[in-house]
């Protein structure tokens, strides 16, 4: 039998680099990404194929999906963008792109996903999952970051609706709140606090877990910070 087919949109060298390396194993995994460099060396390892993709070009997302040759049984949505700086200073344009990336690029792929994926039965074990990288600031704001806030709060928003929505009609959707700091290549611990960030291949280990939930109990949203932080 042929592998599902998967997705990964927004490919780097961390937390979506671990996930690629996990769903390689066992689907047909389409990359995608604004640029090519650090994906294309995610690919080359894991020996599936690439496209460059805008996330807010509907057309382009539209036949991304459309060139599969089956519906996804995974799509996972990454990009986002920050801009920092005090509010009564920001770019109207910088915030304006910024909450673009990272919601309306989450609506348009999370639509063709969920357009495709209706096309399948999604009878006994036949299902498909929709999970959309969160962050901390989709449930509270900071300082400083109130368009990243913007993008996430209405990030997590659509994620719940689509769940509340397409949860019945077999695709279970979820929001991962990474609430801390990725231990990414060229990040390091501080050497005064140990343990203090979350390792990519273990956040990934999370992404499979939903992947592979039983419908009856399925997650609609989990949150995961270092065991160290204090609450």
């Amino acid at each position: 039998m042929s592998r599902p087919q998967a997705v990964i949109i927004g490919v780097g060298d961390g937390l979506s680099a671990a996930i690629a390396r996990d769903l390689a194993r066992d689907h047909a995994l389409t990359l995608a990404a604004w640029s090519g460099a650090k994906m294309q060396a995610v690919a080359q390892e894991t020996s599936t194929q690439t496209v460059l993709l805008d996330a807010m070009d509907e057309v382009a997302v539209a036949g991304l999906f459309d060139a599969l040759p089956t519906p996804p049984r995974v799509v996972v949505y990454n990009p986002s963008s920050r801009v920092r700086g005090p509010v009564a200073e920001l770019s109207l344009e910088e915030v304006r792109r910024a909450v673009d990336v990272t919601a309306i690029g989450a609506f348009v792929v999370g639509k063709h996903a969920a357009r495709r994926m209706l096309e399948a039965d999604f009878v006994d074990d036949k299902r498909a999952t929709i999970l959309f990288i969160g962050a901390s600031a989709g449930v509270k704001g900071f300082p400083l970051s109130a368009p990243f806030a913007m993008g996430k709060f209405a990030q997590r928003g659509l994620a719940e609706s689509m769940a509340r929505e397409l949860h019945p009609q077999g695709i279970h959707v979820a929001w991962i709140n990474i609430d801390g700091g990725i231990l990414n290549p060229g990040r390091e611990e501080p050497a005064d606090h140990p343990g203090s960030m979350l390792r990519p291949e273990a956040i990934a280990q999370t992404y499979r877990h939903l992947i592979e939930q039983e419908r009856s109990a399925w997650t609609n949203e989990v949150a995961l910070r270092p065991w160290v932080e204090r609450f």
